[in-house]
């Protein structure tokens, strides 16, 4: 009896763990360009943060594509 009272809440933890931790892995990606530039690859990784070609820009991803935009790079798709 004593280890029901453990194991319920126990089982009941563990289902809820797992389903909150689900991971969210998809990574946003767009293709830009330019007349100066060839096409390449900006991506909104997990920390909003903008990668461009792998690398990590350190910048949040809406004010980078936005600078972008700015400067006549048109990006899209993804």
């Amino acid at each position: 009896m004593k280890k029901d009272i453990f194991l319920k809440p126990l089982a009941v933890f563990s289902i809820l763990f797992l389903f909150s931790c689900e991971d969210d892995t998809s990574i946003s990606c767009v293709t830009c360009n330019s007349p100066e530039t060839t096409a390449f690859e900006v991506c909104r990784d997990q920390n909003d943060n903008a990668t461009v070609n792998g690398e990590n820009t350190d910048t949040d991803y809406d004010v980078y594509i936005a600078g972008l935009e700015e400067a006549g790079v048109t990006c899209g798709g993804g």
